[in-house]
């Protein structure tokens, strides 16, 4: 058995003193600091902390706190025959005027040798050294099943006050000379999307694109990377983080084009739940009315309810439209995960770095 204590991390901060846990998000909207774990299928975890402070050297986890599975554990959902003929069955659904855009995606499982030892938050501390990210975050509730080490590169959702922003993900290559105009054409649809649905909760007029189709890099790899803004009604009757999330999630990037549409072949065609990989993670400020939430991205969970026994989880998909290549899709998995599961393979040292 483990015994981990409830807490959070996320930008410089930790959060432990768990207070109350729910299921509503309309408790985003009361007071105190959350934090949200929102799963690709619509259930969401909030939970208040009463201790939320700068993290410091003495609240580093402790130095062997994360022991990986072994390198050459891990098994897929989908294996490449099976996600090559999804790729394929999804241009038949674009064909036939079904879908634009879907993402499709795999689960990756491997058994944690060590499961006493398998704290998700060294397992950051290994990832922040790894792969360092920019909305990167740690939520750990042992009672509630919620063990989430998330290195994800995207913003979901940014709240300051009434102002909301997403910074939806689509085009990946090893360089920017790899980007393709499938890789723009993809990121501008669902620039199109995330517009719409951030329209269905900000005043006329107020949403905008301050950047399309920009270059990030990131570990071993670049993306394109947009932005999209809005004001929420000044009227007042779409602005609780409950309408924000209704209007939005699950996030565009992650699904596809129309959303409905790619949901159902989702459904179709994946064989495993994506749980918190590719929903939204991250914190809500209920008194300062801010908040930050991630695409549950480059993320790694504990499942401790297998019956062979606990096993970690991490998902890796791609955004297909009618001129994807399945092969080269399938690469695309792989490219994103390589780099992750070899650091989550490795063991914690004192110096942050794998072995």
């Amino acid at each position: 058995m483990h015994d981990f204590a409830p807490m959070a991390r996320f930008g410089g901060l930790i959060a432990t003193d768990l207070r109350d846990v729910t299921t509503d998000p309309a408790a985003l909207d009361s007071t105190g600091w959350w934090a949200v774990a929102a799963d690709f299928e619509g259930s969401v975890v909030c939970a208040r902390f009463g201790d939320v402070r700068p993290a410091t050297a003495a609240d580093a986890p402790v130095p062997d706190g994360w022991r990986g599975p072994a390198r050459g554990a891990w098994t897929s959902s989908l294996d490449r025959a099976a996600y090559t003929a999804g790729v394929r069955r999804v241009r038949e659904h674009i064909a036939a005027g079904d879908v634009y855009q879907v993402n499709l995606c795999r689960v990756l499982t491997a058994p944690l040798p060590d499961p006493a030892r398998a704290d998700v938050d060294a397992l950051s501390a290994v990832l922040a050294h790894g792969n360092p990210a920019p909305y990167a975050g740690t939520i750990r509730l042992p009672g509630q099943g919620v063990e989430i080490a998330s290195a994800s590169p995207e913003l979901f959702l940014r709240r300051d006050g009434r102002t909301v922003s997403s910074g939806p993900i689509k085009g990946t290559g090893r360089t920017a000379a790899d980007l393709s105009e499938k890789d723009r054409a993809e990121n501008v649809m669902i620039v199109d999307l995330v517009r719409n649905d951030l329209g269905r909760v900000c005043a006329t007029g107020t949403v905008t694109v301050p950047a399309l189709c920009a270059v990030e890099e990131h570990p071993g790899l670049v993306h394109l990377v947009s932005t999209v803004s809005g004001e929420l009604d000044p009227a007042g009757e779409k602005s609780a983080w409950a309408d924000l999330l209704d209007a939005t999630f699950p996030p565009g990037s992650v699904s596809g084009a129309p959303k409905s549409s790619a949901l159902r072949i989702i459904d179709e065609l994946e064989t495993a739940p994506r749980g918190p990989y590719c929903g939204g993670i991250g914190w809500v400020d209920a008194d300062r009315r801010t908040g930050e939430l991630n695409v549950g991205i480059r993320t790694f969970w504990i499942d401790r309810t297998p019956p062979g026994g606990p096993v970690l989880r991490f998902g890796a998909g791609a955004g297909i439209i009618w001129d994807s290549d399945p092969e080269r899709e399938w690469a695309e998995t792989e490219l994103k995960a390589s780099r992750l599961l070899a650091v989550a393979s490795g063991p914690y040292e004192e110096s942050g770095g794998e072995r």
